[in-house]
């Protein structure tokens, strides 16, 4: 008889028990809003820090509704070849390799010709 109680259900997935003799742990519920203006509530810990940004089940990123702005990361902007080039060498040591490059060059040419 238990075997046909179990038929068809999740094993782990659902508990089986009810609510009614335990205590919930004390939540607060922080109301978010979606780009799309969909609003949705996530219940937290009371000592829980919520976050300023949630997922939205409708999709997006949802803003907290209380004002709180996520923080904007610092981001490097990025390093250009020349960049990494300066780091490696001077400006003096650049303008010796590129007038050596160019006489090669010039004698390549007068060889040709």
């Amino acid at each position: 008889m238990a075997d046909r109680v179990l038929r068809g259900s999740r094993l782990g997935a659902v508990s089986y028990e009810t609510d009614r003799n335990h205590d919930l742990a004390p939540r607060q519920i922080v109301r978010y809003v979606s780009p799309n203006g969909h609003e949705f509530e996530v219940p937290f810990a009371n000592d829980a820090e919520a976050p300023a940004t949630w997922e939205s089940p409708q999709g997006g990123l949802g803003k907290r509704v209380d004002g709180a702005e996520p923080e904007q990361k610092k981001t490097k902007p990025p390093r250009t070849h020349w960049d990494m080039l300066l780091e490696r060498r001077s400006l003096g040591e650049l303008e010796e390799l590129l007038s050596e490059r160019l006489e090669l060059l010039r004698e390549r040419r007068a060889e040709i010709a």
